[in-house]
C-alpha cells in the first residue's frame, strides 16, 4: 500500500516509469504464453495417437495355415510287394486284397492299319495317290584292298586307276611334235639360259689363289705410344689371346669403322688382378674417337674414348 504524505499533497506519477512497467508486464505475459505453448505441444507429441501415421497393416488371420492333407497327393501303385522289396529288402506278407492289372488295350477294326489298295476311291480326294517308290537294292559289300608293301608305289598307282574309266582309248602312236611357229619380228634366239661352262670351277679356283690373303692386323706396343695420344678402349679381358680374338670379331662386324685402326693390347693390374685392355689407335683428335664410339654404342658394343698417360 502506497504511503501518502502527511501534509496532504500527492506526488505526480512519471509517465516513463508507467510505460516501462507496462512493457515488463507484457514481456512476462508473452514469455508465460510461450512456456505454456511449449508444454502443451510436448505433451501432445508424447501422447499423440499413432493411428494417424500411415502404417502397412498385415492381413487378418494367421500368417500360415496348416494344409488339410499334409502328406500331399498319394503316389500311385502303393502297397505292392515290389515296393517292400525296394524299401525293406524283403518281400511283404500277402495282402488281404489283390488288385489285378487292367487288361491290355485291344485295337478294334477301325483302329487297325488299312492298306493302300483297300482304300475306297470315293473316300479320298480327287487327286491321284502315287505308290511309294521301290526300295533300292542293298549296296554290295565293300571289300578292303589288299595291303601294299612298303615302297610299292606302282601297286598303289594300279589300285587307284583300277576302277577309273579312261577318258579316251589309249594308242601306241607317238605324239606328233608341234611345228615351230615363226613370228615375224620375234626373238631370233631362245631366252633359255646357257649351260654353265665346264671350266668355271677351275677358273674360280684360280681367282681364289690369285687373291691376296688379308694381312694380319697391325698391333702397336703400348710402350711405343706417346703420352697424350687419343685411343678408344673396346674392353678388358683376362688374357691377351682373348683380347686379340675379340678384335677379330669386332673387325668382322665393324670393318667399316675399324678397318684402318691399329690394335693395342695393354697389360694392367688392379686390386691384385691382372687383365688386358683392348684398345684402338689411329684417331686425329678427340672428336674422331667420339664418333667411332657413338657408332659402336649404337650397335650395343663397348667403347670408351681414352688418352695415353
Amino acid at each position: 500500500m502506497a504511503e501518502l504524505p502527511m501534509n496532504g499533497s500527492q506526488q505526480a506519477v512519471d509517465p516513463r516509469k508507467a510505460a516501462g512497467a507496462m512493457a515488463n508486464w507484457a514481456g512476462a505475459a508473452v514469455s508465460l504464453a510461450l512456456i505454456l505453448g511449449a508444454g502443451v505441444w510436448g505433451y501432445k507429441l508424447l501422447v499423440r495417437d499413432v493411428t494417424g501415421v500411415p502404417v502397412v497393416r498385415a492381413i487378418e488371420g494367421p500368417m500360415r495355415e496348416q494344409p488339410v492333407d499334409p502328406g500331399g497327393s498319394q503316389a500311385a501303385h502303393q502297397g505292392l510287394a515290389v515296393n517292400s522289396v525296394a524299401a525293406q529288402g524283403t518281400a511283404a506278407a500277402p495282402a488281404d486284397r489283390l488288385v489285378l492289372a487292367p487288361p491290355p488295350i485291344e485295337l478294334t477294326g477301325d483302329d487297325a492299319p488299312v492298306s493302300l489298295a483297300a482304300v475306297n476311291a470315293s473316300d479320298v480326294p480327287s487327286r491321284s495317290i502315287e505308290a511309294p517308290a521301290e526300295v533300292a537294292a542293298a549296296p554290295e559289300p565293300i571289300t578292303a584292298p589288299e595291303p601294299l608293301k612298303s615302297g610299292d608305289i606302282q601297286g598303289l598307282v594300279d589300285q587307284l586307276v583300277a576302277s577309273a574309266d579312261p577318258l579316251a582309248p589309249l594308242e601306241n602312236k607317238p605324239a606328233a611334235q608341234p611345228k615351230p611357229v615363226i613370228v615375224k619380228g620375234g626373238i631370233g634366239k631362245s631366252l633359255r639360259p646357257k649351260v654353265r661352262p665346264a671350266g668355271l670351277k677351275q677358273r674360280t679356283l684360280q681367282l681364289a689363289a690369285a687373291t691376296p690373303i688379308a694381312a694380319a692386323p697391325t698391333e702397336v706396343s703400348p710402350d711405343a705410344i706417346p703420352a697424350g695420344t687419343r685411343l678408344v678402349q673396346l674392353g678388358a679381358f683376362p688374357s691377351a689371346d682373348v683380347a686379340r680374338s675379340e678384335w677379330t670379331k669386332l673387325q668382322a662386324k665393324f670393318g667399316d669403322y675399324l678397318g684402318d685402326k691399329q690394335r693395342v693390347v695393354q697389360k694392367a693390374t688392379s686390386g691384385g688382378r691382372t687383365f688386358y685392355r683392348l684398345r684402338a689407335q689411329g684417331f686425329a683428335d678427340l672428336s674422331d674417337a667420339r664418333r667411332l664410339c657413338s657408332a659402336l654404342k649404337a650397335e650395343n658394343a663397348d667403347c670408351i674414348p681414352v688418352v695415353t698417360r
